[in-house]
């Protein structure tokens, strides 16, 4: 799963904002072992990788509970998950949005996981018993497969199977690694064959808006999917695996009050409105805290 294997993947949401994605910001807890003793029970703390899109999660999670009357404290822009999952298996945080495909994928890296189901059985599974992951959101933020909405309606695409009448004639960009990585999964999953492999990197939606490709890897969050007006194909046979938004937590800190709240805000939390909250974020330059207090509001949720 190419998603969140380690944190620095995730910059391509958030490129805007020039964070460094693995080893940049500084880390809250960086003297703190994975032994840590575990945070107060009366209180939850709420962390996030050293990613924006993590941050903004967290500060929604954060504020959704003190609305609640749960005392709250934040440690936001962590690290990699590789510090992180240490801190929250601990007991040194309390609740962690986290994305199960590469979460499952960290955890067991022999998994073939693909589908929703799949992979919260498997975490289910392969978590310890101090660790739950909660009702995931609808949202992702997960490769894809995206076009140009006048290519969509061109060909009347909305599927990657839809892809597949067309695909010979479409040049497809993406990471450098993309093509060794996804070519043999493309074609035994959706038949697709493509008339050339471009390696565009982090310029992938401005060169499928330009024509330089027709087709390209973009993440379903990224904020130039609304502004160069892509559309990103339904994965309808899980090619790329489910890598849905649902909050890590430690069990012993947690309790009903927690757990309904944070399941209520994955309820109204979807793919589009993380793009657009993402967009407020990484190009309008909305602090985190706040693009999270007005979504909140907006649902009802504080």
């Amino acid at each position: 799963m190419m998603k969140r294997l380690v944190s620095a993947l995730a910059v391509a949401v958030t490129a805007a904002l020039a964070l460094t994605a693995c080893g940049g910001g500084s880390d809250p807890l960086s003297s703190t072992s994975a032994s840590a003793a575990p945070a107060d029970a009366k209180k939850v703390v709420v962390g996030s990788f050293n990613f924006p899109e993590s941050v903004l999660l967290a500060s929604i999670y954060a504020q959704a509970l003190q609305a609640k009357g749960v005392t709250v404290e934040e440690k936001p822009n962590i690290g990699s998950r590789e510090i992180v999952y240490g801190q929250i298996k601990s007991g040194g945080l309390t609740v962690l949005p986290e994305y199960i495909g590469s979460l499952l994928a960290f955890v067991d890296k022999t998994s073939t996981a693909k589908t929703e189901d799949e992979i919260l059985a498997g975490l289910k599974k392969e978590l310890p018993a101090e660790l739950e992951v909660l009702q995931p959101a609808a949202a992702e933020d997960n490769n894809s497969l995206t076009v140009t909405k006048e290519t969509a309606a061109k060909h009347n695409l909305t599927t990657i199977e839809d892809l597949a009448k067309v695909s010979k004639d479409f040049v497809v960009g993406g990471p450098p690694e993309f093509k060794e990585r996804q070519e043999q999964n493309f074609k035994d999953a959706y038949g697709l064959e493509f008339k050339e492999w471009k390696p565009t990197g982090d310029t992938t939606a401005d060169a499928i808006k330009s024509g330089t490709v027709q087709v390209g890897n973009v993440f379903t969050t990224d904020p130039k999917i609304l502004l160069n007006g892509l559309v990103s194909l339904q994965d309808t046979k899980n090619a790329f695996g489910a890598d849905n938004v649902a909050p890590l937590v430690y069990q012993p800190g947690v309790d009903d009050t927690v757990t309904s709240t944070l399941d209520a805000v994955s309820a109204k939390l979807d793919t589009a409105t993380l793009v657009t909250l993402m967009k407020r974020v990484s190009v309008d330059k909305d602090d985190p805290p706040v693009v999270a207090k007005d979504w909140l509001s907006q649902n009802g949720l504080v």
